[in-house]
């Protein structure tokens, strides 16, 4: 089992007193009766329903659209913590994205012997047609979501890379007018960073990567899979924000190697792409061909260099949890520095001494699908039965290729609003990095989660998790 949690608010086990960034959060919960608490708690859940934020569960025959468990007790990040994450996040997604440039042209890190070819060039993710197509600018992932956890007062992690569709980020907007709404007083004696300009910011970064023929006015879009997607509530919503049009595949054409959009007004050629269609469904012409979600011919007009698609396709397998592995090397290889944030020690299932080792632990560890994602088809250890851990064992033997392990962190907590009180739950945080022509942007803050189940590591939504607004001190911290 982990050791203490390191408590966000409150420091170590010894209870070191109040940190200096919750000093006025800890004021406002001291001073603000637990019954009031509980109303403004049921207030942003009427907020949040009316407004529609909601997800579905996959495999769950009897859901239905859950709303997402919102906790108003806040998470704070010092400007001096940001900063760090910030460098160590404009690092990591700069190394990211010169890795798939190598990786679909010449493959110098393979050469090098830094990474086993068959890990990358055999890898489910990897797109052969990618090998043909470079990305206007030269960028791949334009949205990146990066896991970060915390086990101590210095001490963050990388927990896992999201570079194909990273979801959230409707959240952490929402997050923050909910907040706004329900404490604005208590948001007004603090020198809370904003986060209301991702839209803003996003489209920004979508313009900037139009192909060089779009002109001054690039028409962008975002293509969700339709309405029976669990996330489609922020597809939706993120298209609205940015003021673009929300389409489907069956919405738009392609002819002359050009994409268009259907409108009421006739054909309108189309730049940009937002996509949160999964590369298999993308386009029937070149992956799955009975896909009824992508556009026929995209990859097509796409390797024509005549729109661009936010992310690249391909980018998944920097995704994949075994490649996820390797970041030390390749964040070393692509820009010659240690990484600033360091990953999780990872054992690799695939190679024989950490088969042996991961199975002879199994109640010690966590244990993930390489290309597992929401919290799906992994092992927390410490807290599966014996019966558990021995099929998930039988699983791991039949395909040790599939898996990775990691030893189970004492995530830091943060306090979160119960009916009996406020308690300790264990919080992530996956702020989200946006790459386009010009460089990098990092919205300060990001989606933190928190795991609302007493002792639970597990944070995500599917798994009964809730989020927190996050908040980003400028210097100084209050006003």
């Amino acid at each position: 089992m982990p050791g203490p949690a390191f408590d966000e608010m409150w420091g170590g086990e010894e209870g070191d007193g109040v940190r200096p960034p919750y000093e006025e959060v800890a004021s406002w919960l001291e001073n603000t009766p637990h019954d009031e608490l509980l109303q403004r708690q049921d207030a942003a859940e009427t907020i949040f329903r009316k407004l529609g934020i909601t997800f579905a569960v996959y495999g769950d025959d009897a859901a239905e659209e859950r709303i997402i468990p919102f906790d108003i007790v806040p998470r704070v990040i010092s400007s001096d913590e940001w900063a760090r994450l910030e460098r160590g996040l404009e690092q990591r997604v700069s190394a990211i994205n010169a890795f798939l440039c190598d990786i679909y042209g010449r493959r110098e890190i393979l050469s090098a012997g830094l990474i086993p070819e068959e890990l990358v060039l055999a890898n489910p993710q990897f797109r052969l047609p990618m090998t043909r197509i470079k990305p206007p600018h030269g960028v791949w992932a334009h949205i990146c979501g990066t896991d970060l956890v915390r086990t101590g007062p210095d001490s963050f992690f990388v927990l896992e890379d999201n570079a194909r569709t990273p979801s959230g980020v409707s959240y952490m907007l929402e997050d923050r007018e909910a907040m706004q709404r329900l404490f604005p007083g208590l948001l007004a004696r603090h020198k809370v960073r904003p986060v209301e300009h991702y839209p803003d910011t996003l489209l920004a970064m979508m313009r900037s990567v139009a192909p060089p023929g779009a002109g001054r006015d690039p028409c962008c879009v975002v293509m969700t899979p339709g309405p029976f997607n669990s996330a489609f509530y922020e597809h939706s919503f993120l298209a609205d924000r940015i003021g673009v049009e929300l389409v489907e595949g069956n919405d738009l054409f392609v002819r002359d190697r050009a994409v268009y959009m259907r409108t009421t007004e006739g054909p309108r050629r189309v730049d940009v792409i937002y996509r949160r269609v999964d590369d298999d469904y993308l386009d029937p012409l070149m992956f799955r061909p009975d896909s009824m979600l992508g556009l026929p011919g995209l990859m097509d007009a796409y390797s024509a260099g005549n729109v661009t698609v936010v992310n690249a396709p391909g980018t998944g397998i920097a995704d994949d949890k075994a490649i996820y592995s390797y970041m030390p090397e390749i964040v070393r290889f692509y820009s010659g520095e240690d990484a600033i944030l360091p990953n999780v020690e990872t054992h690799r299932c695939r190679e024989p001494d950490a088969l042996a080792y991961v199975l002879d632990r199994l109640p010690e560890l966590v244990v993930k699908l390489v290309d597992g994602s929401g919290g799906y088809g992994m092992l927390v250890g410490p807290t599966a039965t014996a019966a558990e851990i021995e099929a998930f064992r039988a699983r791991i033997v039949a395909s040790p290729e599939r898996f990775i392990a990691q030893p189970t962190l004492a995530l830091s907590t943060c306090p979160t609003l119960t009916a009996k009180g406020l308690a300790p739950r264990h919080v992530d945080l996956r702020p989200f990095i946006l790459t386009g022509a010009t460089g990098s942007t990092i919205v300060p803050g990001g989606l933190t989660r928190v795991a609302l189940t007493e002792g639970s590591l597990v944070v995500n939504s599917s798994q009964g998790g809730g989020t927190k607004d996050t908040w980003v001190l400028h210097d100084g911290g209050r006003r």
